[in-house]
């Protein structure tokens, strides 16, 4: 009788192993859900304030469009309001879909894969962000000086000398800077989804 209740007792302690088992690693996957999340939002908050500043800027260029009265204007005006209005959308999208991520119901190599995936896809959108930041630099200073000021802020070529390497050296510095800061925090959620394995 005795073996017979050491095997019961056995048994039932194999059992209650397993449960805290599956139970410690839905908390794992739950936590590092949370983290990865968490992880994200830094990159999604400052887009976000972003892209209300950006649609705010859209939203008075579109209103007081008929101020822009040379074709110039008008097409810098354009340019502005399409980067203000097109790139915004794209990267908050970019970032949901890397939320949307549930490695809790997939599979190691499937999440691994998505993220790669999505990854890749938010920083194609960020580049284009780099390189159009920089035709946006030189765009919208005639329509702010023309929509704020009500002067034409192309034909004044002492501003365009100094304003030129200006704007193109404060763009790159900031991207540059916004990049690495991106980067890290795409990595750390890359990370953490690796932690998984282990």
């Amino acid at each position: 009788m005795e073996l017979e209740e050491m095997k019961g007792l056995w048994e039932n302690m194999s059992e209650e192993l397993d449960r805290q088992k599956l139970l410690t690693d839905k908390m794992v996957v739950e936590m590092t859900r949370q983290k990865y999340r968490d992880k994200l939002g830094q990159i999604s908050l400052p887009e976000t304030v972003g892209t209300i500043i950006c649609f705010a800027m859209a939203t008075y260029a579109i209103f007081n469009f008929e101020k822009l009265d040379t074709w110039y204007l008008a097409l810098c005006g354009i340019i502005s309001i399409a980067f203000c209005l097109v790139l915004p959308i794209l990267s908050l999208k970019s970032i949901d879909r890397m939320k949307k991520i549930d490695f809790g119901k997939k599979s190691y190599r499937e999440s691994l894969i998505q993220y790669a995936k999505e990854k890749d896809r938010f920083i194609k959108v960020q580049k284009a962000g780099y390189y159009l930041g920089f035709v946006f630099s030189l765009a919208v200073l005639p329509v702010a000086g023309k929509l704020m000021r009500g002067k034409d802020l192309l034909l004044d070529a002492k501003l365009w000398i100094w304003y030129i390497p200006l704007a193109l050296i404060f763009h790159f510095l900031f991207s540059k800077w916004v990049w690495k800061h991106y980067s890290s925090i795409a990595q750390g959620a890359q990370n953490l989804l690796k932690e998984l394995k282990d």
